[in-house]
């Protein structure tokens, strides 16, 4: 086998970014937080971009119920922790590397060690996880790190980015404003406001709020880490295109539809009030 060369393993991505972008994504370090359904994806594509230092927290081992949407998953990796099994895969790509690990998760004694360094925070934890997930998003406005989170929605995706200089994540979702399960109605509707995907969910009874399960596809992951990826490039590269919340986009691929989404005053705005209470009287009615 070859010696690893990183100009030659990355050298397919320039004409799309010049040579000398492909040097600045080397040196970009970027947070992960969840390496579940899309976290793994957007490490392994970033990896693949040329991005070569990276922050990364995860608690879970690979289990069964992962295998549907997980890129770690798969037989020979049954018990093992997926922070493991995704850095021996990342090295894989790039042996040369920098992973700093963090496999206790995020919480509030190591979370500035998770920040430390930061270019960018990819958002990957599971929907439901809304306490340490509000940190993060403080933490990384504060410091003035741009942040996304990227939702996968039925058989697509949507995606927001909140940029130092833009709208800040507690500002848009409004999560203090409510209570239990409202919290992941809020969250929900935030991140999508068009909610595409509702049109062809064929089992509302698997959307739980109180087990805090839902249903998910690969495909929907796998898309997720396509648009991360892209949006991270414009971010670590300072591109002027970069979209900011309270702006937002929705891509669908089962029902071929694109919809750019705008809220002012983020989960205050007028539709998104119509909106939750419609989604709530919706999820009573699936609860009787």
């Amino acid at each position: 086998m070859s010696v690893f060369n990183f100009y030659e393993a990355f050298d397919r991505n320039v004409g799309w970014i010049t040579a000398q972008e492909l040097d600045i994504l080397k040196t970009k370090r970027v947070a992960i937080a969840g390496l579940g359904g899309v976290g793994g994806y957007h490490l392994l594509t970033l990896l693949r971009l040329g991005v070569s230092k990276f922050n990364i927290a995860e608690m879970d081992v690979v289990e069964l119920a992962n295998f549907n949407r997980q890129v770690c998953a798969g037989v020979s990796n049954i018990g093992k922790r997926k922070i493991d099994v995704l850095e021996r895969l990342g090295k894989d790509i790039n042996p040369e590397a920098d992973f700093r690990l963090f496999p206790e998760g995020v919480n509030d004694d190591n979370l500035e060690a998770f920040l430390e360094d930061v270019d960018l925070y990819v958002d990957g934890l599971d929907f439901f996880v809304l306490d340490i997930r509000k940190k993060i998003f403080k933490e990384c406005f504060e410091k003035i790190i741009p942040a996304m989170t990227t939702a996968p929605l039925g058989m697509g995706v949507a995606h927001l980015n909140f940029m130092p200089d833009g709208m800040s994540f507690d500002e848009y979702f409004r999560l203090d404003d409510a209570q239990g399960d409202d919290r992941f109605i809020k969250f929900l509707i935030g991140l999508s406001p068009s909610m595409l995907q509702r049109g062809y969910l064929v089992d509302m009874s698997r959307v739980d709020f109180s087990q805090k399960k839902g249903p998910s596809t690969p495909m929907s992951c796998e898309l997720c880490a396509g648009v991360a990826g892209t949006e991270a490039l414009k971010i670590l590269l300072g591109r002027r295109d970069v979209m900011r919340a309270p702006y937002g986009c929705h891509f669908d691929a089962y029902r071929h539809k694109m919809k750019m989404t705008w809220r002012p005053w983020g989960n205050r705005n007028i539709f998104q009030v119509i909106l939750f209470f419609l989604v709530k009287r919706l999820m009573i009615k699936n609860d009787k």
